[in-house]
């Protein structure tokens, strides 16, 4: 079948959208009509060459939409079943999805590949050439081919525009202070960066019951928007918020820190250890350019302090367990989604909605289709 996709030929470039042509699901896999994609800052990261994956590409990973077709041997998911695309694969099976690591499931080694899990070629194509996927989804497109192991099976009463946020940004900014940062009720929580995913770690340390939840980011727009979601303090830098969580907790500084800046950088690590107190932990869940090799840190507060720097992925998080979790939470009033959504786009509107990403005018866009 022909659809339309928006697919990335060469570092650096704006997308193009364009007709594509689409193979039938194979063995395991389904044909999924996307009903809506987050404009995700990791996408960004293969324009930019941070995250140096194969191009040419379809690019989108935070996506959710309706089951079309089938493919042989697929168990639990029928045509009209409407779906979120796991950014990580989650097949439930394998060694770390049984030792409840669903976000490292083993299936993930092929995500820089592009490529089906189940035979590694492609189903997508253009202008005579194979086309890649990011994160093995490419939700930047009407109708996309993926494994089963990336759809968790949902209701139909959420908007799929509103669903697809559930597909990367929530369970990564929820799960990163709740899973990997281990924060307690009575904690302070400081999140440096207040995007898609940081404003997710907000509500997070507020569900978990934070005495303090200071939010970093030097955007006055998305600071306003972190006190909207439950942040009790909002500041400019990791300098101010150090002066501020000094007084907050008289020198005790905070639990956990969780780093979700669009780029993560080496100088961050170091400034973010200074804002967290004996055994404290710094979290960083941003993708750091892949060639960047060198953190700036006091190694000392490691040994003297047992400071602790983790890194996290989707949030640590079981992806078919914390999907249906987070939209239980949705329900019962316990999580914001709306409000996240900050502007919709066309699918050829998509470079406005990377451009709107940089300046820092929303917390999440989202392509509709």
């Amino acid at each position: 079948m022909k659809t339309r996709a928006a697919v990335l030929w060469d570092r650096n470039q704006d997308w193009s959208v364009e007709e594509i042509e689409l193979d039938p699901p194979k063995a395991g896999e389904v044909l999924v009509a996307v009903g809506g994609s987050g404009v995700c800052h990791s996408d960004e990261h293969v324009v930019t060459g941070d995250l140096p994956t194969a191009v040419p590409i379809i690019g989108g990973h935070e996506g959710a939409g309706t089951v079309e077709e089938t493919g042989p041997g697929v168990t639990g998911l029928a045509p009209g079943d409407r779906v979120i695309f796991s950014f990580v694969p989650s097949c439930g099976q394998c060694r770390a999805c049984a030792s409840g690591m669903g976000s490292l499931c083993e299936l993930g080694m092929y995500m820089r590949e592009g490529r089906q899990v189940s035979d590694h070629t492609a189903r997508h194509h253009a202008r005579g050439q194979d086309l890649g996927l990011m994160c093995l989804l490419g939700t930047f497109a009407g109708h996309t081919v993926v494994s089963q192991a990336s759809c968790v099976k949902i209701e139909d009463d959420l908007p799929l525009d509103l669903a697809c946020l559930l597909g990367c940004g929530v369970v990564t900014g929820w799960g990163a202070v709740a899973y990997a940062g281990e924060a307690r009720a009575g904690d302070v929580v400081v999140v440096v960066g207040v995007g898609g995913v940081g404003i997710n770690a907000v509500q997070g340390a507020v569900a978990v019951g934070a005495e303090y939840v200071v939010a970093v980011d030097p955007v006055a727009f998305k600071r306003d928007k972190a006190l909207e979601f439950g942040a009790t303090h909002a500041v400019a830098s990791s300098q101010q918020a150090a002066a501020l969580l000094t007084e907050l907790t008289r020198g005790r500084m905070a639990q956990v820190c969780v780093n979700t800046m669009g780029v993560g950088d080496g100088d961050q690590i170091g400034a973010s250890l200074a804002l967290v107190g004996k055994r404290g932990r710094v979290v960083v869940t941003n993708l750091h350019p892949a060639a960047e090799t060198r953190v700036t840190m006091s190694a000392l507060d490691l040994t003297t302090f047992e400071k602790q720097v983790r890194g996290s992925l989707f949030g640590s998080s079981n992806p078919r367990a914390d999907i249906p979790r987070m939209l239980e939470l949705h329900r019962s009033g316990k999580l914001k989604l709306a409000g996240l959504r900050t502007r919709t786009y066309r699918l050829d509107q998509i470079n406005a909605g990377f451009d709107d990403m940089r300046k820092g005018r929303n917390l999440r866009g989202v392509i509709t289709f």
